[in-house]
């Protein structure tokens, strides 16, 4: 059905719009996401007397360099969802067949998306750093909407085309 397939596009060309806006959130007001990762890495504001603390990274160059993967993370997911949505909008009315092979790139872009804000959040920032024992630096929240949201439009995306 046409429409299906012009949710779909749409869906995908709205995840991909966030992931570049945050790309380019972070980009422009680096400093405030940078305080983020700082904060996380360095475990400053976990409990006091956690036994996890000697994980803790306190380099500012290591701080930056993990920002600068997550950056690039979000730039990766936010491109590859944008060619998924263009092919997908190409093969809008093309048989199956081809719009069905054109879902590569959304799988790649949730993909991902998932490594990112489920591999990078969740499991390394929030447990390997204990970022869920920090009340001003928890991030974790705010992830599991992002991958949530992503591994949905996939479920969706992939449902058999006519």
């Amino acid at each position: 059905m046409f429409s299906t397939r012009l949710v779909k596009v749409a869906m995908v060309a709205a995840t991909a719009a966030f992931a570049l806006l945050v790309t380019g959130n972070n980009l422009v007001d680096y400093d405030s996401n940078y305080a983020f990762v700082r904060h996380t890495l360095s475990m400053d504001t976990t409990f006091p007397d956690n036994a996890l603390r000697s994980r803790a990274i306190t380099d500012p160059t290591m701080w930056a360099v993990g920002y600068w993967a997550i950056i690039a993370a979000e730039a990766a997911t936010g491109l590859a969802l944008a060619v998924g949505a263009f092919r997908l909008a190409a093969a809008l009315r093309a048989p199956a067949a081809t719009f069905k092979a054109a879902k590569q790139y959304v799988v790649i872009g949730v993909g991902l998306g998932f490594l990112l804000w489920f591999g990078g959040f969740m499991v390394v920032g929030g447990e390997w750093f204990a970022m869920w024992q920090s009340k001003v630096w928890n991030g974790q929240q705010a992830a599991f909407r992002f991958y949530i949201t992503l591994l949905a439009v996939l479920i969706f995306v992939n449902q058999p085309d006519e």
